[in-house]
């Protein structure tokens, strides 16, 4: 419309940082009090916030869960994604997978808080098309994470002994079923000892 004013650029900050409170402030009721930390008032209380403002900036409950996740599960892939930067841009295929298994089973990834916030995802993922459609996003980021460094592993060693796409999915699931028995378990087996069990499957997938 003409003679509107855009709205002010400081505006605009604040009310991105108070949704980004109020995301933040559900992910750690979740953390909390798992399936009881979907109350809105639980959130309400946690980002210290009435409830009319969680209203203001999110339609409805689900849309700030299904953002929660989305924060949630890009905030570890960051971590993975840093890590295997951190390990420098000349570093072999193997040593990136290095940093990345180090990454998995190491905090903020390795912490038993995380599983509590995953377990109320899971739960709502049959039922919800929001949360369906951060998954589908999320999740594939993460397995072409994967398949990357898996690429680069096949073009340094040679032909691996099933395709990137299979072997990502295999890798994706060895790791987040380790993590799992990890969080259930702690005394079962030991980080180190997780990882190990990675390096011993990539070993396995080259043809060499």
């Amino acid at each position: 419309m003409r003679g509107q004013k855009p709205k002010p650029r400081f505006e605009r900050q604040l009310a991105d940082a108070r949704r980004q409170a109020l995301i933040d402030a559900a992910i750690v009721s979740l953390k909390r009090h798992g399936h009881e930390g979907l109350a809105v008032r639980r959130i309400a209380s946690e980002a210290g916030v009435s409830l009319g403002l969680i209203n203001h900036h999110f339609p409805n409950k689900e849309m700030l869960v299904a953002e929660a996740y989305r924060h949630f599960h890009r905030q570890l892939i960051d971590v993975h994604v840093q890590a295997v930067a951190r390990a420098g841009p000349k570093a072999s295929a193997r040593a990136r997978l290095n940093a990345f298994f180090k990454s998995t089973f190491s905090p903020p990834n390795l912490d038993r808080d995380v599983l509590t916030a995953w377990i109320v995802f899971w739960g709502m993922h049959r039922h919800s098309p929001q949360i369906q459609r951060v998954h589908d996003e999320t999740y594939r980021a993460y397995v072409e994470l994967v398949r990357s460094m898996l690429a680069g592993l096949a073009n340094e060693s040679g032909k691996l002994r099933m395709s990137l796409r299979t072997a990502a999915i295999g890798l994706t699931a060895l790791l987040d079923g380790l993590w799992l028995e990890w969080c259930l378990d702690p005394e079962n087996f030991s980080p180190r000892e997780a990882i190990k069990i990675c390096e011993a499957w990539i070993d396995s997938l080259s043809m060499l």
